[in-house]
């Protein structure tokens, strides 16, 4: 098991960026959360199998069909518990 912490930035709020993130997650068996942050930047904190992460990154790379995305910063986490992939408000 391996946690991440990703910072994504562009066009990515107001897009339906958490929601693709949480079906992807679920997907994978990806648990942890996602939320928009007040500088226009999503906040993903994901627990999981290092292979499903990998996955799981490269899907957040690309985003939903309206989402440009500029950067996608990922940095290594601590492992919290979580049960599911939640959307975080």
């Amino acid at each position: 098991m391996k946690a991440v912490e990703i910072y994504v930035s562009g066009v990515v709020q107001g897009v339906g960026f958490r929601y693709y993130t949480t079906r992807i997650a679920k997907e994978l068996g990806i648990r942890g959360f996602v939320k928009n942050l007040a500088d226009g930047r999503v906040y993903i904190y994901a627990v999981g199998e290092e292979s499903s992460l990998e996955k799981f990154i490269s899907n957040v790379r690309y985003g939903p069909p309206l989402a440009i995305v500029r950067d996608v910063e990922v940095k290594n986490a601590e492992i919290k518990e979580f049960e599911r992939f939640e959307v975080r408000r």
